[in-house]
């Protein structure tokens, strides 16, 4: 998935993640291909873990009765890129 291309969903990500895991298990990748697999592995690994993190602050934000907008890190540093 390119970084012009829409941005991910935790679904997606977590998909493709499972899949380059089994590839790389398997064991049958060069080492070149290996390296590359690694670095997106960790590229979606982050992404991963800060919707998660997300999700856990708005469950936070949802169980303190405070019924309100959250904007996530990644949002705000688009706005800031604005």
């Amino acid at each position: 998935m390119s970084k012009a291309s829409k941005s991910p969903t935790f679904e997606s990500a977590l998909a493709e993640l499972e899949n380059i895991v089994a590839t790389m298990e398997a064991g049958q990748l060069p080492l070149e291909q290996l390296l590359s697999a690694y670095k997106r592995g960790a590229e979606l690994l982050q992404f991963c873990q800060q919707a998660l993190q997300d999700a856990q602050q708005q469950v936070r934000i949802l169980e303190a009765g405070s019924l309100q907008n959250f904007v996530s890190d990644a949002d705000k540093a688009s706005a800031d890129n604005d």
